[in-house]
């Protein structure tokens, strides 16, 4: 005798305790990038610096809670930043982030933006003209005023040539700038005492952030360097480093540079003593 239900009959109820597990099974969004953060061994300190999103607004986010984030835009925002500075794939949170507040904002309506295309040019269409007849005559005044002043094409020649050539003038820059890069390393040997550790940071492929601290953990830099840029570190035993973007730095420690073969967009945290250039 059958009771009317058969196996089959039984399979959904034992898929929906099965997704039901595994709901239970994946870690929150909050709890996923703490993990993350403690197993780099970062700070909320640290991320904070790093990506500029305040303390307050990370301890939240770690604990599930977007309120201060000030709406969807912003903490998706927010936690796709948090998850690169701890280096996890931020597309699992956020969709996981989307099935648990609604999806992604609904898109702009396109009918007003057409309605107000059509309005633009019907307001705009009679001062073409005016637009057109100021152009002309913009033209004929700047082609009058550079035949008049073209005789003095040979005084402002020779004012440059009393001081320099042009040719001159533009070497200069080349040819400071280009032995820039080894001529710092000789003056930071030169500089570095023995008694002292010396580091030096240089944005050679791009900008990035630094912190720098002393051997008692007082901040000695926070700030941005942009490409070029380079900075100089000094304490008495230990100087303490945070990179928000090591890929784009250059280290020299104690007149030496360091190989490291540091990752574009990777936040490292260093020290350095005297006896370096071996990372602490």
């Amino acid at each position: 005798m059958s009771n009317g239900n058969s196996p089959e009959d039984e399979r959904p109820f034992e898929n929906e305790h099965v997704e039901a597990d595994r709901e239970e099974a994946r870690p929150s969004i909050g709890r996923a990038l703490q993990q993350a953060r403690i197993a780099a061994g970062l700070t909320v300190d640290d991320v904070s610096s790093a990506t500029r999103v305040r303390m307050n607004i990370v301890h939240a986010i770690e604990a599930d809670d977007f309120s201060p984030c000030g709406g969807d835009v912003y903490a998706r925002g927010h936690v796709r930043t948090l998850a690169k500075a701890v280096h996890l794939d931020p597309a699992p949170l956020l969709a996981q982030y989307g099935d648990e507040h609604g999806g992604r904002p609904a898109p702009t309506p396109a009918a007003p933006l057409f309605e107000a295309e059509r309005i633009r040019p019907e307001r705009r269409g009679p001062n073409w003209t005016a637009a057109m007849v100021a152009a002309i005559v913009a033209v004929i005044g700047f082609v009058g005023f550079t035949m008049f002043q073209g005789g003095d094409d040979g005084s402002n020649e020779a004012n440059v040539a009393e001081g320099s050539t042009p040719g001159d003038s533009a070497s200069p820059t080349t040819k400071t700038k280009k032995p820039a890069d080894p001529q710092p390393s000789d003056s930071a040997i030169a500089a570095a005492p023995q008694d002292k550790v010396t580091v030096r940071v240089a944005a050679a492929d791009g900008r990035s952030w630094i912190a720098a601290k002393d051997h008692n953990g007082r901040m000695i830099f926070d700030g941005v360097l942009k490409q070029g840029d380079t900075k100089t570190f000094q304490d008495s035993s230990k100087v303490h480093l945070v990179l928000g973007d090591a890929g784009a730095i250059d280290l020299f420690v104690n007149g030496k540079k360091i190989e490291e073969n540091f990752q574009p967009g990777s936040v490292e945290r260093l020290t350095y003593t005297k006896g370096d250039p071996e990372a602490g």
